[in-house]
């Protein structure tokens, strides 16, 4: 069971006719919250939090979010160290076992990592099922799924070197199926990986290879997108993470669990707002819109300006800032430029010292900067929501694991009925 520190505190809690007191939990933090897991027993009331914003549903060491002071730690790490001194496999790791790897545990999950890369070739031949119309993550999402077809000798999971496979099977093959999606929409011939390329460097040229012309990525582009995955590797309790653990919790396999996170990841409000950001940036700069135009659009209500604002920061978004860092310096390392960053620092700081965005806490988020930084290595709008899939692979495993090893219940949440109260059935011909 995750860590808590020992509290005498309780919280009375006032009903109409009667006083409960409840335990408060304290976190590693100081994070504190009311355990209200007797309250339905001992009144019969049940509290509603629609959206579970002011909720709790675990106790994780995974990640630890301070949304008010902008900070992101992976098991106690700061987001900012990882970022400067890991790389996405190590920190993959981390964020699975809870403990950075020693050099023999990071070079054997790499041998893993390439001994997985391949999927079946009954698995390869269906993609030719696939419209070149289908969305990425449709394909990516029914093709985890299929996974646990083909991969039935790990199901179980029956000790830690059973779960380390499974692991490494699911974040190897998942940049295998990820570009062969893209490739079926681009009605291109899939390529092999190479089990001499890095991780991320196989994933490119498994993305853009052609059998007739190998890629060779610049080393500063793999450099980036062992960054971008990092940066989104966990996110605590978000909707994708929420859903991979409540899948889990009924039992069902890693691989058919962690496709339900990418469903969710799906959805425009969580993995798909960058797209968003990168299309207003791209409007602004065809239609010669001035930046304090949009601002005043925003501020009058008309329009939204994607990429500021986020659920839990009440500051700016750590992973932010270091993507603005970084963007830059890609691009300057591969000697490009990209208009829509002039736009994107030029809406920052205007934003940033307007009353209207300071008053709301509204600071850019990860999504605002990662699209620039995903066009700067030449990924497609299309792909964007499956990068971030890729990346957030590692932290919906340890989450997964975290419910297996804790003996999770299965995870029910009450309602409030609001229907109509019993009434009778009526024959058809009456109604």
């Amino acid at each position: 069971m995750p860590k808590t520190i020992n509290s005498t505190d309780m919280a009375e809690i006032d009903l109409v006719d009667q006083r409960v007191e409840l335990p408060v939990v304290v976190g590693t933090e100081n994070e504190r919250a009311i355990d209200i897991s007797v309250l339905r027993e001992r009144t019969g009331v049940i509290t509603l939090d629609e959206g579970y914003r002011n909720t709790g549903s675990v106790r994780s060491e995974i990640t630890f979010i301070n949304g008010e002071e902008g900070i992101l730690r992976y098991r106690g790490i700061p987001i900012e160290q990882l970022a400067e001194r890991s790389s996405f496999i190590e920190t993959a790791l981390l964020l699975i076992y809870g403990e950075l790897p020693t050099e023999e545990h990071l070079a054997h999950f790499r041998g893993l990592l390439t001994e997985h890369e391949m999927i079946h070739e009954g698995m390869r031949n269906s993609f030719m099922g696939y419209p070149p119309s289908g969305h990425p993550m449709a394909i990516l999402s029914s093709m985890i799924n299929t996974l646990s077809c083909y991969n039935t000798d790990v199901m179980e999971m029956e000790d830690e070197a059973g779960f380390e496979n499974a692991a490494a099977r699911l974040m190897s093959k998942i940049r295998t199926v990820a570009a062969y999606a893209y490739k079926t929409s681009m009605g291109q011939p899939l390529m092999y990986p190479h089990p001499e390329l890095s991780y991320c460097r196989n994933f490119l040229h498994l993305m853009f290879s052609l059998p007739s012309r190998i890629h060779e990525p610049d080393p500063d582009v793999v450099r980036a997108l062992s960054l971008f995955l990092l940066l989104h590797a966990d996110h605590e309790q978000n909707c994708s993470t929420s859903t991979v653990r409540m899948v889990g919790s009924s039992g069902a396999n890693l691989f058919a669990s962690c496709a339900a996170g990418v469903c969710a990841l799906w959805g425009p409000l969580h993995g798909g707002a960058n797209v968003a950001v990168m299309e207003q940036l791209d409007r602004i700069h065809k239609s010669g819109m001035k930046v304090e135009e949009l601002i005043e659009r925003v501020k009058q209500r008309k329009e939204k300006l994607y990429g500021f604002g986020h659920g839990v920061y009440r500051s700016y978004d750590p992973r932010a800032q270091i993507l603005r860092e970084h963007a830059p310096k890609v691009l300057s390392q591969l000697g490009r430029t990209d208009p829509l960053l002039k736009i994107a620092q030029e809406l920052e700081e205007i934003a940033l010292h307007d009353d209207y965005f300071i008053g709301r806490n509204l600071y850019p988020n990860v999504d605002f900067y990662s699209g620039i930084l995903l066009r700067a290595i030449g990924i497609p709008m299309n792909m964007y929501t499956v990068m971030f899939a890729i990346g957030r692979m590692p932290g919906w495993i340890a989450h997964w694991k975290e419910v297996r090893d804790t003996g999770s219940r299965i995870y029910r949440p009450r309602q409030i009925y609001t229907g109509p109260p019993k009434r009778d059935y009526v024959d058809l011909q009456w109604r």
